[in-house]
Order: C-alpha cells, then structure tokens, then sequence
C-alpha cells in the first residue's frame, strides 16, 4: 500500500469512529504508519504544471506511448527530469495506456477525398470554406446568409445577408474578399446550385482558386463551417427577431465583429481568431474591413464588445 493510501486510510478510520476518540497517534500506531509520513504536505517544484502540460500534449500526439517513452521524449525536447519522477506524474494523473482500443474511423460512409478530415487546413488562406444560413423575418420572410470562414484561423470573413443569391453575388462576395485579404488556395463548400454553377467555378479557375466539392449529402465533411453555423444560429439567430433585411444586416454584421475581436474560441486555445490571426502574420485591420461586401464604416470602427441585448442597448 502506498503512503498516501496509508494517509487516506489512517483519516477515515479517525472520520468513522470520531477525532475526538482516537488521535492520529493512536491510529497511525494501530495502523503501522509514520507520524511523520501521516503529516508529510507536498511540495510540487514551480514547474510541475508546465511539466504536465508538456506531457499530456506528447501524450495526445502519441496516444499508444508509455511512461518511458514519454521521458525519452521529454529529454530530447531539453527537460531535465528523472524518469521516476515522470513515472509518478504519469500514474497520478492515470494517463497510463489502455489495453484495449477503440478503432477509430477515419473517414465516414460516403466520404471523400475533400473533406475535412483529409484535406485539413495548414496554414492562413490555405483553405476557406461558406455556406448558406437561413432565417426568417418577423413577417415570416426567408433570409438566406452567405457564411465564409478562414478554417485554420477560424475567422468569419464575411455573412452577406439577402432575400435570396445567384452565382453573380457569390462572386461579388468573393471578389471582394480576394481584392480584400487575398486569394486562398482551396475553397470547401457542398454542392449547392450557387457554389456548383459554371460561372463561379470557372471565376474561381480563373482566380487560381481550386474547389472542394464534399461528398452529396456528408455535411460533416465541411465540419469547420457547420460548427460556426451551430454557434451563429444559437448565439444570435435563435434570440434575434429581424425586422427587415436591414435590420438583419445591421445586427449579423455587429455579432460578426464581435465573434472574431471579443468572443475566445475554444479551439484556438481561448484567444479570439482576430488575436490568434496576428500571431500568425495576419493584419487585424484586414479582419476587421471584411465585413460585408456593403462597406459599413461605423460599425468597421467599433471596438467595443457587443453588449447582451445590443438592440436594446443603442436604443434601437
């Protein structure tokens, strides 16, 4: 039995039968444990939880590597650690490796080459993905938002909302967006009318820009985009009740700014995208003017966080 089992087990007997009536004295010598192992109060050196850190990220990239190999590896990135000091850290915080695994499925049923999972982004502009988003106004309108994200950098580039799209104000949007922040390499959509058209894919062509068409009917294939239109509808479009167009543009433009400046994204290590882009060679000027292919200047200007009823606020 370990001492801290010993210690645990020396504090429940006392918590049973009562602390006033037996001491820990009167324990500990029933029990054959050490007064002074009893009191013993750790010490963690300064840099344990950086030390920790280290491990559970060479952990989660070598998910099958034990204790020892994981000392190997922290010794060749530079720590000076005793392996038995690894081992303790590695049994105290029950990372030892499973005997039995779960296969994993690295591609789903009707899955292609251009999906998420295959063809991850890399890098700023590698890979940009949209998609529509629907809504309807307080007179029971449909509004349809055209969504396009950076998926390494997470940033929402631009939600363009109208009654309705054809091929021509995609590439409008589009243009925009290149002559803006540049061209990416690859753009990830489904295969909607509006994305398969002949004259935004030969636009794009043009443009240097290859297509990554997922497969019919696999919207998990596009997972950055659906996650962001999961957090879009429940953050703003199911409390939201849109007057009119203008109305929606005015708040989804307000709630983009504030999801790319304010909001911490979970995945990105709680910076926001706007943060985590210039950390990576992006401008945060070029984030901020990719609002909408409708230049809104006030709204471009406002630093400010969005408040939780931004309507009721500015006295809309």
């Amino acid at each position: 039995m370990s001492p801290e089992r010993r210690r645990r087990t020396v504090e429940d007997v006392r918590r049973r039968l009562g602390p006033a009536k037996v001491s820990e004295r009167r324990a500990c010598q029933v029990l054959g444990q050490s007064r002074a192992t009893q009191r013993y109060v750790k010490c963690p050196p300064a840099d344990e939880a950086k030390l920790l850190s280290e491990m559970r990220q060479i952990a989660a990239r070598r998910p099958r590597f034990g204790s020892p190999r994981i000392h190997d590896a922290l010794v060749k990135k530079g720590w000076k650690v005793n392996h038995k000091r690894v081992e303790r850290l590695w049994r105290e915080e029950g990372m030892q490796v499973p005997k039995k695994q779960c296969k994993r499925r690295r591609l789903a049923c009707g899955g292609s080459e251009n999906s998420c999972v295959r063809h991850r982004p890399l890098r700023r502009n590698h890979v940009w993905s949209y998609d529509f988003v629907e809504d309807r106004t307080e007179k029971n309108r449909k509004l349809r938002m055209l969504v396009v994200i950076d998926e390494f950098t997470r940033e929402n580039l631009a939600i363009e909302v109208a009654w309705s799209f054809r091929s021509q104000q995609v590439i409008e949007v589009l243009q925009y967006l290149f002559a803006v922040r540049g061209a990416p390499e690859h753009l990830r959509s489904d295969n909607g009318p509006e994305f398969v058209a002949r004259a935004v894919t030969r636009w794009l062509h043009r443009a240097g820009v290859k297509t990554l068409f997922i497969a019919k009917g696999s919207p998990w294939e596009n997972g950055y985009v659906e996650s962001f239109n999961s957090r879009f509808r429940d953050e703003l479009l199911d409390r939201e009740l849109f007057v009119g167009l203008e109305d929606a543009r005015w708040v989804v433009d307000r709630w983009r700014l504030d999801y790319n400046h304010q909001r911490p994204h979970s995945s990105l290590g709680y910076q926001t995208p706007a943060a985590f882009a210039a950390r990576h060679g992006e401008s945060p000027v070029a984030t901020r003017c990719c609002s909408s292919v409708r230049p809104a200047v006030s709204l471009q200007n406002s630093s400010d966080p969005m408040n939780p009823d931004p309507l009721i606020q500015t006295g809309r």
